[in-house]
């Protein structure tokens, strides 16, 4: 039987989702839960791996499993042996074709960012922080040079291990609400540190220190050296992929009625 979860989780005490040695990753502290609650080992693949502090609000990863539990019991049962900043909030049986990272069609993200000239503290780690002023429209008129397939090599990190730089990004929307900026994209797939990479680079166009048609011109370059730093990932929320709708794959959580409440897109 193959089971699917959708997965919530805050990122700032873990080192990624990917299983490490040490053992203190999201994907470690899950499958220990799962296989406590079945009595047996059991191994999960996710949608999109997430780095170190990034946050998740519905990573969707799916495991076979010969234990025969009711969704509810997944649910309840898992989350039992899971740390309090985890948190599995949906379950149900999928078809053996489906694969949490294969079957999706796309995957978004959203990046939190503070404008302000003190650092978050309530907020600290859960949003990025600019000191300076930003300019809304010189960031998602930038951003519109990235839309469609590119070869996306300048913000790519170097431990990513994509196979083609390649990749399709669908949309960037830049939006304010108050002291806070939500930037929401929407790709076919993601490289290593790539949304963090796109983001250093519009907030150096929001604050001024580079032009409007400098993205541009990094994106052409296929060279990372010449992007602006990385941007911290705190503010960093994978919010989930989406699939064919055969495969009626939740798309939405409590945690992202919470983000949209409390960083709203528009």
């Amino acid at each position: 039987m193959r089971i699917a979860l959708g997965v919530c989780y805050r990122g700032q005490g873990y080192f990624g989702w990917q299983s490490q040695p040490g053992g203190n990753t999201v994907q470690d502290r899950l499958e220990t839960a799962l296989s406590e609650f079945a009595g047996a080992p059991l191994r999960t693949i996710c949608a999109g791996r997430t780095d170190a502090g990034v946050h998740a609000l519905n990573q969707v990863v799916h495991f076979d499993t010969g234990v025969d539990r009711s969704p509810a019991s997944w649910v309840r049962g898992t989350n039992r042996y899971l740390p309090r900043d985890i948190a599995v909030q949906w379950c149900q049986p999928v078809a053996a074709q489906f694969h949490a990272r294969a079957s999706a069609r796309g995957r978004r993200y959203a990046y939190m960012l503070l404008e302000s000239p003190v650092r978050p503290a309530l907020e600290a780690g859960a949003v990025g922080w600019s000191f300076r002023a930003l300019n809304g429209p010189a960031m998602q008129a930038a951003a519109q040079a990235l839309i469609g397939e590119h070869d996306f090599s300048a913000f790519r990190s170097a431990q990513c291990q994509a196979i083609s730089p390649l990749k399709t990004l669908r949309s960037i929307n830049v939006t304010q609400h108050g002291a806070y900026w939500r930037i929401d994209f929407d790709a076919s797939a993601f490289l290593h540190h790539m949304v963090r990479n796109v983001m250093g680079c519009l907030v150096a166009v929001g604050t001024g220190a580079r032009p409007v048609h400098w993205l541009a011109e990094v994106l052409a370059s296929r060279d990372r050296t010449l992007a602006a730093p990385t941007s911290a990932a705190d503010g960093l929320y994978f919010l989930g992929p989406y699939y064919d709708r055969d495969f009626a794959i939740p798309s939405r959580t409590p945690a992202l009625d919470w983000l949209v409440g409390s960083f709203p897109a528009s």
